[in-house]
């Protein structure tokens, strides 16, 4: 007889798997930790496989074997949200909870302008926030998580179906009386010789930086930042030029600091704002209908 895991089960490892420790783990779904481990514990069981690396003790190490199970147990999960969302569907368009995720990047420079677009174009709608970075943010909405993602392309979104909405140029960010301040745009190749600072590993900016500027910047491997914030303090403190996009710029984020911004010549660099949702969802139309909103937040 094959013993199929229940939801549950499937949630406890899909979040361990995510948060990498068993009481954050017990904490995202509402329950002891000993009752996740004892979930965990009679998943192995059941499908008599070493899912966790018993011998590590401060953290949740996956075995290859679990980490194939994770995946699956992702791909499982989605699948019986999609079911729920069939019948779902039926409901008036917008009502109800809906789990948007956002990156970092954008989160605190579209927001504030959003959420109030949001309430007054759909009072019905009850909206359920996560701030993360990109990998992390399309994991969950694989796993049923979330609902709907605001991402920036280029990214790797996985199977995860996009919508581009809107353009968001990426600004020369220099200290103020730097050299390069004196011109109305820098070239990229003009950058090379600078220090570059970008923001650390996980956050998909940085790669987008990186592709706009090829090989023509001198990065910094001594520094890096964890917010856009803290990346245009570090510029304003002279260590360091970097791109920053004008959706942040627009927001205020350059404010009070001695930053000066500049475009980049020619066609220059850019992101593009996007919505991310799972494939075939039933509420892809809603979804769309985020788009204008979007964009008017951004204007």
């Amino acid at each position: 007889m094959v013993y199929l895991p229940t939801p549950q089960q499937l949630r406890y490892l899909v979040t361990l798997a995510e948060t990498g420790h068993f009481s954050r783990a017990a904490a995202a779904c509402a329950v002891s930790q000993s009752t996740l481990s004892a979930g965990i514990l009679a998943l192995e069981r059941q499908l008599d496989a070493a899912i966790l690396d018993r011998n590590a003790t401060k953290h949740a190490v996956f075995t290859p074997l679990g980490l194939e199970l994770v995946a699956k147990a992702r791909t499982a999960l989605g699948a019986l949200v999609a079911l729920a969302e069939a019948s779902d569907a039926a409901r008036a368009p917008m009502t109800g909870p809906l789990r948007l995720g956002i990156i970092p990047t954008i989160g605190p420079f579209l927001l504030p302008r959003l959420m109030p677009a949001l309430r007054e174009a759909y009072p019905g709608l009850k909206l359920f926030l996560r701030e993360d970075q990109t990998e992390r943010l399309l994991n969950q909405l694989e796993g049923g998580h979330l609902d709907v993602l605001v991402l920036a392309e280029p990214c790797l979104c996985g199977g995860a179906e996009t919508l581009a909405v809107q353009r968001d140029e990426l600004l020369v960010a220099l200290p103020k009386g730097h050299p390069l301040a004196a011109r109305e745009s820098v070239a990229i190749a003009a950058l090379a010789a600078e220090p570059f600072l970008l923001l650390e590993e996980g956050h998909c900016l940085r790669d987008q930086v990186l592709n706009t500027c090829g090989g023509e910047v001198g990065r910094s491997t001594e520094f890096a930042a964890t917010s856009l914030h803290t990346l245009i303090q570090m510029v304003a403190g002279g260590l360091g030029l970097t791109l920053v996009p004008r959706l942040a710029v627009m927001a205020g984020i350059t404010e009070g600091a001695d930053v000066e911004l500049r475009r980049l010549e020619g066609a220059g660099g850019w992101r593009s704002l996007a919505l991310a949702w799972r494939p075939n969802s039933p509420h892809a139309a809603e979804y769309r209908a985020l788009a204008p909103l979007i964009v008017s937040a951004c204007a």
